[in-house]
């Protein structure tokens, strides 16, 4: 949408991950600012809504929250469907769920790709960093690595309860997610020859990853 000069974008956002990782409780801190510590279990997948200022554009968050146990359902291809960018999630405390990381990023990438054929932005969050970890070898230079190897655009440290690098995230997945954006529509523009920035296809910043 564009009215005079002002912009209006809409990005369908995913925030994926296992079960009791945390994501219901990122969306609501992210777009209502509060935290529970009553946990209930997403069913199927669940919206909400979150309306940035950027650039002194008006950017339209649509966040779904996709249930754990939906990567092992044929549905997940239906929800993903059109979305920009997506949120990984794991829990520092569950090595599991760490682990299951590489196989909702292969689905993801299985099922979703964006209309210049390249995969969509995806941030890695290692949440409850508040209550410490229980991985000793996940430290920042092996983050990055990880992240590099398995195509995220970047990772970070995060807590729900206490707010900690939420919108940090949010606003480096916008980032990726615009320059995508960007990317596509110079790549529509017939007689135009344009730089791609991200020769190796990974679509990797290391300008988002937290040491």
């Amino acid at each position: 949408m564009q009215n005079n000069h002002h912009k209006e974008h809409l990005y369908k956002i995913l925030v994926i991950g296992d079960l009791g990782v945390g994501k219901t409780s990122i969306i609501k801190r992210y777009v209502h600012q509060n935290f529970s510590p009553n946990y209930r279990a997403t069913i199927g997948v669940d919206f909400a809504l979150k309306v940035l200022n950027w650039d002194q554009e008006t950017v339209r968050l649509q966040l779904w929250d996709i249930a754990g146990q939906e990567r092992f359902g044929n549905m997940t291809r239906v929800y993903y469907r059109e979305a920009m960018g997506a949120f990984i999630v794991f829990d520092v405390t569950r090595p599991s769920s760490f682990e299951a990381v590489t196989k909702w990023k292969e689905d993801l990438d299985a099922k979703l790709t964006l209309a210049n054929g390249k995969n969509v932005a995806a941030v890695l969050l290692a949440n409850k960093c508040d209550q410490g970890r229980d991985m000793p070898n996940n430290n920042g230079i092996k983050m990055e690595n990880f992240c590099q190897e398995n195509g995220f655009a970047g990772w970070f440290d995060t807590s729900a309860k206490d707010n900690i690098n939420i919108d940090e995230a949010a606003n480096c997945l916008v980032k990726h997610i615009i320059a995508n954006e960007k990317d596509i529509l110079q790549s529509e523009v017939p007689d135009t020859i344009s730089p791609q920035l991200n020769s190796g296809g990974s679509g990797t910043c290391s300008s988002c990853f937290r040491s």
